[in-house]
């Protein structure tokens, strides 16, 4: 699920919008009147979309999303006259009065593209470097020698206390080594 927060000035055009979002089956984690708490709240997310009006209690839109990190998307709901000579980048904006099929379908979009973000990055597997291969296969070695494993069964034991100790096979290779060695 993307957390989605609603921010305008005044806290009824907020309300507003999150009742429309419901409605839609578009689960609002929070309601902001100010950018303040919206950099409250997201510093509790690991990423979603921001919704909010041109200008908030203590700074405009753009002020925010220079703030926000690249996690977070923002989507814009302003006046076409708000927005004329305005060189908005990495913003989506939805043009007001509002037509609520387009809000909708504007922030499903943008919920996709964050869960596609989200599993991409997920899914990148960093290298790892020569020494710390060698802190595994360290670790396999002493495996093998001291309980009769084999190379398949010390792996599969490092990666099963990784797992079970929520670290990666590299820090309980480490924490192996350091156990017996001290």
């Amino acid at each position: 699920m993307t957390d989605v927060i609603v921010a305008f000035a005044k806290e009824e055009d907020g309300k507003s919008i999150r009742n429309i979002l419901m409605r839609s089956g578009i689960e609002v984690s929070a309601v902001c009147t100010s950018a303040a708490q919206v950099l409250t709240e997201i510093d509790e997310r690991a990423g979603g979309v921001i919704i909010c009006g041109y200008r908030l209690r203590d700074m405009i839109f753009s002020e925010l999303n220079a703030n926000l990190p690249s996690c977070f998307s923002m989507l814009l709901l302003a006046s076409p006259a708000r927005m004329q000579g305005s060189d908005v980048q990495h913003v989506v904006y939805v043009p007001m009065p509002l037509k609520v099929y387009d809000l909708v379908q504007t922030v499903n979009m943008m919920c996709e593209q964050q869960l596609r973000r989200r599993r991409k990055r997920r899914g990148l597997r960093r290298e790892r470097t020569e020494e710390e291969q060698r802190l595994i296969e360290q670790a396999k070695h002493l495996l093998m020698e001291r309980n009769g494993m084999s190379e398949e069964e010390a792996h599969r034991y490092l990666q099963k206390r990784s797992m079970e100790n929520a670290t990666n096979l590299v820090e309980t290779a480490q924490m192996l080594l350091s156990l017996i060695h001290a």
